[in-house]
């Protein structure tokens, strides 16, 4: 973990604490949500270097309630048959596809 300065992590004790904290932002990012019931693929979609990434939990996903709440539902293309790609695995794919969009990689050295 020697590269956790170089990210912004935000911890909420709450789903409504998250919500006072996005209402503040000077930004108002997108929070962009990754599920497994989503109709639009990552992959087709425009991302914004303000945009508030959110994964559920592997297990049981997130709530109606932040389904509803997200401004945009997207998932991972998978081969038919298969579950779901695991979490860590899926933020890493959408914050390098983010990243790539919105020119947020540095030159290399």
């Amino acid at each position: 973990m020697d590269y956790t300065t170089c990210a912004k992590v935000s911890r909420h004790a709450s789903f409504d604490a998250f919500c006072d904290f996005r209402r503040k932002l000077a930004d108002d990012g997108r929070v962009i949500l990754f599920t497994t019931k989503a109709a639009q693929p990552y992959t087709d979609f425009a991302f914004r270097p303000s945009d508030i990434l959110l994964m559920g939990r592997e297990s049981a996903g997130v709530p109606d309630n932040v389904h509803a709440y997200a401004d945009a539902r997207l998932y991972v293309p998978m081969q038919a048959g298969a579950r779901s790609i695991n979490v860590i695995n899926t933020a890493a794919m959408a914050l390098g596809e983010g990243l790539r969009q919105t020119g947020g990689f540095a030159a290399p050295l």
